[in-house]
């Protein structure tokens, strides 16, 4: 039997827990149905303050882009966390287990943000971080995600009828390092800065690098511009 060191960190390792059961049982109740589309039917829209992900730019971009996904209020929009942690709680053992959540953001805010909410699909175990290679460890979710962009077959609760499912990865959660290993993008030295991207403001300062000119990501005409 292999001991916790000698366990190999593989695909054949990780744990993956399918999405479209999960999410085509929230349509298995009326509540469910309801809460699903409540960013749509309930949800009332304010120009001074946000209080649904439904009231940002990027929900509303999307939308705009793909205009028949947003036709039906209960296809689902998600969001991708992940980060890695010690599930030993020593920081002295040589251990990093990366689970990956997704989460529905159909709901009601107070529901978006209940612990209960949050569907573990992917479990990378260690021994170490998976660096590069996360991306290997991403393609059974992102195979389960293109079948549920493409649509499955589901029971609508309220009106008994079948409708075609279809869910899509609207942004990813994490931490600035975490940014590294699910990009694949470097996030440190002189190419660190997302928004300067392959045109940066960094500058060695004798043994540091620092970022600079980033008053020129303000809006024209703003006093600090």
């Amino acid at each position: 039997m292999e001991t916790l060191k000698e366990t190999r960190f593989d695909t054949e390792s990780i744990a993956l827990f399918k999405l479209a059961p999960r999410l085509k049982r929230i349509f298995a109740s009326k509540q469910g149905v309801e809460d699903a589309q409540w960013h749509k039917l309930k949800r009332e829209p304010s120009e001074k303050e946000r209080s649904h992900p439904a009231d940002g730019e990027a929900w509303q971009d999307f939308d705009r882009e793909y205009p028949d996904f947003a036709k039906d209020p209960r296809n689902l929009r998600l969001g991708l966390a992940t980060d890695g942690f010690n599930p030993f709680g020593n920081f002295n053992t040589k251990y990093s287990m990366w689970p990956v959540f997704v989460v529905p953001y159909n709901f009601p805010p107070w529901v978006c943000m209940d612990e209960s909410n949050l569907m573990l699909a992917l479990l990378i175990p260690g021994p170490k971080c998976p660096g590069k290679d996360f991306d290997l460890f991403l393609e059974p979710l992102v195979e389960d995600l293109i079948k549920l962009w493409k649509g499955v077959s589901t029971c609508d609760a309220v009106s008994d009828k079948k409708f075609n499912l279809r869910a899509a990865v609207l942004w990813c959660i994490h931490d600035y390092p975490a940014l590294s290993t699910l990009s694949g993008r470097t996030t440190k030295g002189y190419f660190a800065c997302t928004h300067c991207d392959k045109n940066p403001l960094s500058y060695a300062l004798r043994n540091k690098i620092a970022y600079i000119g980033h008053y020129r990501f303000l809006p024209k005409g703003h006093r600090l511009r």
